[in-house]
């Protein structure tokens, strides 16, 4: 059973950093992609980063130059520097992971975490 664990959401003024970690547990054959999106209140859910099959990084317009996306496949985990952060930013953040479990899978499977709070004060 594949599970995505979160953790580093807080409180921050803005100005300040915050880094995100989603730890994936249970087996897979191929990841598609892992990143993460958020939601405000009030507002549709957004993709903020990913990390592709191929390693890229891929940014909204939003927080590209301010947000970092890095894995640590070893550690099955990836992470989400946030820096120079905005009120604008505060939601909360929920990792994905498309996967196909085994090689005869022709449709990835996307599975959530939790999802941890920022908060950015002004």
């Amino acid at each position: 059973q594949v599970q995505l664990e979160e953790s580093g959401g807080g409180l921050v003024q803005a100005g300040g950093s915050l880094r995100l970690s989603c730890a994936r547990s249970g087996r897979v054959f191929q990841i598609n992609a892992m990143g993460w999106y958020r939601q405000a209140p009030g507002k549709q859910r957004e993709l903020v980063a990913y990390i592709d099959a191929g390693g890229v990084s891929n940014y909204a317009d939003s927080v590209r130059g301010r947000f970092t996306s890095s894995r640590d496949n070893a550690k099955n985990t990836v992470y989400l520097q946030m820096n120079s952060l905005k009120p604008d930013d505060t939601a909360i953040y929920y990792c994905y992971v498309d996967f196909l479990i085994d090689p005869r899978e022709v449709r990835a499977r996307r599975y959530w975490g939790q999802g941890t709070q920022v908060t950015v004060s002004s």
